[in-house]
């Protein structure tokens, strides 16, 4: 514990809410201070000094107390109306960068405590007055400030070397994808079985299967796709493959649930654009539920090898899929997601695949993305458009063995190099633990 003077934050230091409306910001010279790590700007200041600005909101939101980020911001800059800036008065006795080193190691027991509030929890400048802080020398302020740029350039030349590591094994990842999907990575294989069914005759007895299902009532019957033109084909596919368009594939192209779910933990668990992984697969995490006697159901039921795909959001965050494996309860997905139900002889983790692929994004995705109410949006009639490479069956299945095998070593590397960053954080922190606790 330290043996420093306790004082608090408004013995010493002058708190001003910021001015500036982030949404109404407009661009200029000035940084703008925002919850968010990076900096927006503004074509005009607010402030002249060096100071700590904190979220006076919840990072998280849905009645969780939380901060992500306590920022130091030095000359002219503009604040955020929903954050405020904390000055010392006498930067010979509370050096602002000793300030922010010290609430950004301890926010989460100092600050975010004192968050108040059911829906849109907050925090007020009056209970941040009253939070108390160790108050050695300027002398000791100013070393403990030296230790930690010291640490800080060190981690960061280590950060950047992981940064390195990660984007390496994403390209490594995409180039082993790209190479799937263009026949390559099964070139000996197809050596090896010159006589399997090619994809044209699966491609029949797909329509077939799907017309059954229709005259069954099992699924609507589908408009009649585009045919593909030569112009459109990206690359030549290997012998027995073809391109053809996802809709053709599928037997279900649906929207989810529009119905408004809640954290109760009670009834059926609805997976939202927050539950896909950028890596293709779901996490099962923060659920929210809906009424087992909701209308949507059962027909929104999510069945074993469906995929989802996200349709709208950011422009970065349109166009994620992932496939759903459960098989310990019902699920159903929200509406901003897209239920893509392969045929029976389509193998759904090499469609998936497909769908990660950068080629998809590049080619495929973004050329029918729109803005729409300040969101991206890809629909689901595009989406049955898109072109699809399909090979043989047999060889889908062993394209995804292949993958797996070379994606299961590379979230091996991902998470040796995850583990070094975490490492790099945890020494920071022990850094400043030990410092405030001299």
């Amino acid at each position: 514990m330290s043996k420093w003077q306790q004082v608090k934050i408004g013995e010493l230091c002058r708190i001003e809410k910021g001015k500036t409306g982030i949404q109404k910001a407009i661009p200029g010279n000035y940084p703008l201070v925002v919850t968010s790590k990076e900096r927006k700007s503004h074509n005009d200041y607010q402030f002249d000094t060096s100071a700590v600005c904190i979220p006076l909101v919840s990072s998280t939101g849905h009645g969780k107390k939380s901060l992500k980020n306590i920022h130091y911001q030095e000359g002219k800059f503009a604040l955020g109306t929903i954050l405020c800036a904390v000055i010392p008065n006498d930067f010979q006795i509370l050096n602002p960068r000793f300030l922010h080193l010290f609430l950004h190691q301890n926010k989460d027991k100092v600050l975010v405590p004192l968050m108040r509030g059911a829906a849109n929890v907050s925090l007020s400048i009056k209970d941040i007055k009253n939070v108390e802080i160790p108050l050695p020398t300027i002398d000791i302020q100013e070393k403990i400030i030296q230790k930690f740029e010291k640490i800080d350039t060190d981690v960061n030349i280590i950060n950047k070397q992981l940064t390195k590591q990660q984007t390496y094994i994403q390209k490594l990842r995409q180039q082993i994808l790209q190479e799937a999907i263009q026949g390559k990575l099964t070139e000996e294989w197809r050596g090896q079985n010159p006589d399997v069914e090619p994809a044209s005759e699966l491609l029949k007895r797909i329509k077939a299967e799907k017309e059954k299902l229709v005259k069954e009532g099992k699924i609507k019957k589908q408009k009649p796709l585009p045919p593909i033109k030569e112009e459109e084909k990206p690359f030549e596919l290997p012998d027995g493959w073809v391109w053809c368009r996802l809709g053709e594939v599928v037997n279900k192209t649906e929207y989810g649930t529009s119905e408004k779910a809640s954290y109760s933990k009670e009834g059926v668990p609805v997976l939202r654009m927050g539950n896909i992984n950028m890596n293709g697969n779901i996490n099962y995490d923060n659920l929210k539920y809906i009424s087992p006697k909701s209308k949507a159901l059962p027909k929104l039921y999510l069945e074993y090898n469906d995929i989802l795909f996200n349709r709208t959001n950011s422009y970065e965050l349109v166009g994620k899929s992932a496939i759903f494996k459960s098989k310990e309860m019902n699920f159903s997905f929200a509406s901003y997601l897209i239920r893509v139900s392969p045929a029976k002889d389509i193998n759904p983790d090499y469609t998936n695949f497909y769908l990660n692929t950068q080629f998809f994004r590049t080619t495929q995705l973004e050329p029918g993305v729109i803005q729409q109410n300040g969101q991206a949006n890809f629909n689901g009639t595009k989406l049955k458009n898109v072109l699809l490479p399909i090979p043989p069956y047999q060889e889908q299945n062993q394209i995804v063995n292949n993958i797996n095998h070379v994606v299961n070593y590379l979230e091996i590397l991902e998470e040796q190099t995850e583990k070094n960053s975490n490492y790099s954080d945890k020494l920071m922190q022990v850094v400043l633990r030990e410092a405030f606790e001299e």
